[in-house]
């Protein structure tokens, strides 16, 4: 335990950045999630996709908060001793990385079907969003909940003695093996899980695309390049958040690799275990100022408020 501790305590300079990227993210969707609650109070009914935005705030601010336990109990000297804190943790923490892919999705699903034009399929879809919205968020939010309760039962306060059936996950905490059975269970629902929203994700984003290239095509018949009008606020939303699923398919990527690679070599070296945090928490803190750019709402309101005071 001394040993590894000591190994960390050579790397302030990358502690220190997980440490501030995790603050950054945790600022930054505090704000987004203010905003959104402050708009729901004042109007007293919010858009599918607010409601969505506000959704990946408030599930990037809990995962970066657990994060920032993750990364303390790695990096301090003082840890876990109570395992309920292990557990709840733990769980919390892929519960909201599992929450995050399927509300990244659906994000990019509702702005696909708000830019449909209306001879298209998906326009049908934009009054019946509203009404189903609720029931998919809460079929998300349960079937989530129910595949990650493995984590309740396999995680726990990492035990004096050294046991080659654990698996290190923090300082404090390790994780217990489970039967080869449900092993193979969890495993290939979460991968299907996770293959099925990204790809809906890429043909959502490549729609999306298709529906901006020919609405520009359809303006140079209209316009000639000298008057070409200016990029309207939904075209502008739509690509802010092309932009934010590119991202978010890159830090997956290497989310995958980089665990992959410690869980392959086994290897618990201090750089490692560093860049992993910071490729996992990457898109969480990146997420919110991309969705916030797209706000006008609340980009105008900064500049107000100055005024006023």
């Amino acid at each position: 335990m001394v040993k590894k501790k000591s190994k960390f305590s050579k790397f302030f300079d990358i502690r220190t950045t997980v440490f501030f990227v995790i603050a950054i993210g945790i600022s930054a969707n505090t704000v987004l999630l203010l905003f959104h609650i402050l708009t729901f109070l004042i109007k007293h009914r919010t858009k599918p996709l607010d409601l969505t935005m506000a959704q990946l705030a408030l599930i990037h601010l809990v995962l970066l908060v657990t994060m920032g336990f993750i990364a303390t109990d790695t990096f301090e000297s003082h840890g876990w001793e109570d395992a309920l804190i292990c557990k709840l943790v733990i769980y919390l923490q892929k519960l909201m990385r599992a929450l995050s892919i399927c509300t990244t999705c659906l994000l990019s699903v509702l702005q696909a079907i708000t830019l449909s034009p209306r001879n298209f399929c998906l326009a049908k879809l934009k009054h019946k969003s509203s009404h189903h919205y609720p029931y998919c968020l809460g079929f998300l939010w349960l079937f989530n909940m129910i595949l990650n309760t493995r984590f309740l039962v396999s995680i726990g306060a990492s035990p004096n003695m050294t046991s080659e059936n654990l698996v290190f996950v923090t300082e404090s905490c390790s994780q217990w093996p489970i039967s080869h059975f449900f092993r193979y269970i969890f495993f290939s629902l979460v991968n299907i899980q996770d293959i099925s929203f990204i790809g809906l994700m890429a043909l959502s984003s490549g729609y999306m695309v298709s529906l901006l290239c020919r609405h520009k095509r359809q303006l140079q018949h209209l316009h000639s390049t000298r008057s070409f009008p200016k990029i309207s606020p939904e075209e502008k939303a739509t690509q802010s958040i092309l932009l934010l699923m590119g991202f978010f398919m890159l830090m997956y990527f290497l989310d995958c690799v980089t665990f992959s690679s410690r869980a392959i070599l086994w290897n618990n070296d201090p750089i490692n275990i560093c860049v992993h945090m910071l490729v996992g928490n990457g898109y969480a803190t990146i997420c919110p100022f991309v969705l916030m750019s797209t706000e006008k709402r609340m980009i105008e309101c900064l500049p107000f408020r100055w005024k006023r005071l």
